[in-house]
């Protein structure tokens, strides 16, 4: 599985769990789900921020999957920030 799914899964059990919150009446239990809720937006977040090493390492993986050419390197960089970045704003957009 892919960051990008791994965020678009985390935002997607908070929303789950925060329309669940919705149908619950005690108010401990709402505040531990919104917490809940809370927690895994923020991980979501982390895991869809780019770094130097997470884009090191997807580029990796591109350049693995296309056979190992030589002199693509800045290719497979780019992609692998454009593709970070993407999951980056894709989680800021369904967090909010």
């Amino acid at each position: 599985m892919d960051r990008k799914q791994l965020v678009a899964r985390s935002l997607a059990k908070a929303r789950k769990y925060q329309d669940f919150a919705r149908w619950i009446g005690d108010r401990e239990t709402v505040h531990r789900i919104l917490e809940l809720t809370a927690k895994l937006k923020r991980r979501a977040q982390a895991l869809a921020k780019p770094s130097q090493n997470r884009i090191r390492r997807r580029a990796r993986q591109i350049w693995e999957q296309h056979g190992r050419p030589i002199g693509r390197d800045e290719e497979f960089w780019l992609q692998a920030e454009r593709e970070l970045r993407e999951t980056e704003e894709l989680a800021k957009r369904i967090a909010e």
